[in-house]
């Protein structure tokens, strides 16, 4: 790197690496560092260097057949220039100071103006549009942190529902570019919900979560890629109905069908413990498969389980919890200590219990699955008395109030479920 002195300035001279001689017609270059002082030229050398290698990545990018790429490129090397890309349209409406500092600033060679500079600087690259299928593709490179300590299964299950809102849309209304989408599209999206709700007994929150992730994506790529769009998105869902909750099996059935010896003997050993473990638990069918040796300690004083965020996310953070063990739980854990790996981070799990327990009789009445164990758990919480505050900290649940204190000790929580473990 040579800091030379031409008239009164100190300028940068470096050679043009190989890899943008593609880009750059020169051999060597001179980048001014606007001082004449020598200390300050050293110091700024180094960023003006850096500036001017990201002024050829710009342009290396911008030299593709990719409409997108070739879009970004133009617009990160007007960054790069110390502009906010603008389209052509925009710059020419500027007023005549600014628009004059942009003409000046496109470099010429050869007597001729740059065509990439200009292009960048002057807003002559066209936005490509964004189809809806292609939305859904960037939306994943743009939400990367929403999926931050999530499971594989559980990056699967964040990112299905919003594959299904993108295809049913693409479905009804077509693979639309976005500044298209008009009210009549969202309109006749909606209606083909209202049919489907009627035609196949769905609630409204089916079709409201659809319209949320669509909003969602299509929001998203608006807002990052800066279309500067008015989406037709608003006064679109459906009122709420009662929710359909799931009934908690009764204390009898569990004792005199689920614990019935042999009952579920046709279930693998992992999927048998982790049922049996949710009696007195009350976990989330999936907190009970993530469990590994570490968070089963059946050697403490009391023996308990630990809800924690390991190798995934949590519902929330009120669902980091210990849990004693006690009653057929314990037992369960004690023939499957080392947690369970079948269904650490496999879905399998309740599709392959419900499917077992329809089939053997063993589920109350059609509403019920593997889930209601857990509304039986709070339900005989409730009836045994169990204080709120205990109640919602084994449950994982947040307090409707604020939260004092540690809460209660482990052995007032084993003392409480002692009283209700089957």
């Amino acid at each position: 790197m040579s800091i030379v002195r031409r008239g009164s300035n100190f300028h940068l001279r470096k050679r043009v690496p190989l890899r943008y001689q593609r880009v750059e017609p020169r051999v060597t270059v001179w980048i001014s560092l606007h001082t004449d002082s020598e200390s300050v030229a050293k110091q700024k050398a180094p960023l003006a260097w850096q500036h001017h290698i990201e002024a050829w990545e710009a342009r290396m990018a911008g030299d593709t057949g990719d409409a997108e790429r070739r879009f970004e490129a133009a617009r990160e090397l007007a960054v790069v220039r110390g502009y906010r890309y603008l389209s052509a349209g925009q710059v020419a409406a500027l007023p005549r100071e600014e628009l004059l500092a942009r003409v000046e600033a496109v470099p010429v060679r050869d007597d001729k103006p740059d065509k990439v500079e200009a292009a960048a600087i002057l807003g002559g690259v066209s936005e490509p549009p964004i189809k809806v299928s292609r939305a859904l593709d960037l939306y994943w490179t743009l939400t990367g942190d929403e999926t931050i300590g999530k499971s594989e299964d559980q990056v699967r299950r964040w990112k299905n529902p919003r594959k299904k809102a993108v295809a049913n849309f693409i479905a009804v209304v077509g693979d639309k570019n976005l500044a298209e989408i008009s009210g009549d599209d969202m309109l006749d999206f909606r209606q083909w919900w209202i049919e489907k709700l009627e035609s196949e007994d769905l609630t409204p929150n089916s079709a409201n979560k659809d319209l949320i992730h669509l909003g969602s994506v299509l929001k998203t790529i608006n807002k990052r890629k800066r279309l500067g769009l008015v989406l037709p998105l608003t006064d679109l869902s459906f009122k709420e109905g009662e929710k359909r909750q799931r009934p908690p099996f009764s204390v009898d059935w569990i004792k005199t069908k689920l614990l019935a010896p042999g009952a579920l003997d046709g279930l693998n050993t992992e999927a048998r413990c982790i049922v049996l473990g949710m009696v007195n638990t009350g976990y989330r069918p999936s907190e009970g498969a993530a469990l590994g040796s570490d968070q089963i300690r059946l050697e403490a004083d009391v023996p308990h389980i630990s809800i924690e965020p390991v190798g995934r996310q949590l519902k929330s953070a009120y669902a980091r919890r210990i849990i004693p063990l006690a009653g057929v739980s314990l037992e369960a854990f004690k023939e499957c200590p080392d947690g369970f790996p079948r269904y650490a981070d496999n879905p399998s799990l309740s599709a392959t219990v419900n499917k077992f327990m329809r089939a053997n009789g063993l589920m109350e009445t059609a509403g019920h699955s593997l889930y209601s164990l857990r509304h039986s758990f709070e339900d005989r919480m409730l009836a045994a008395g169990v204080d709120d505050r205990i109640r919602r900290d084994l449950f994982g649940h947040r307090l409707t109030r604020e939260r004092y204190g540690k809460g209660a000790s482990l052995d007032q929580l084993a003392a409480a479920i002692q009283g209700l473990a089957l």
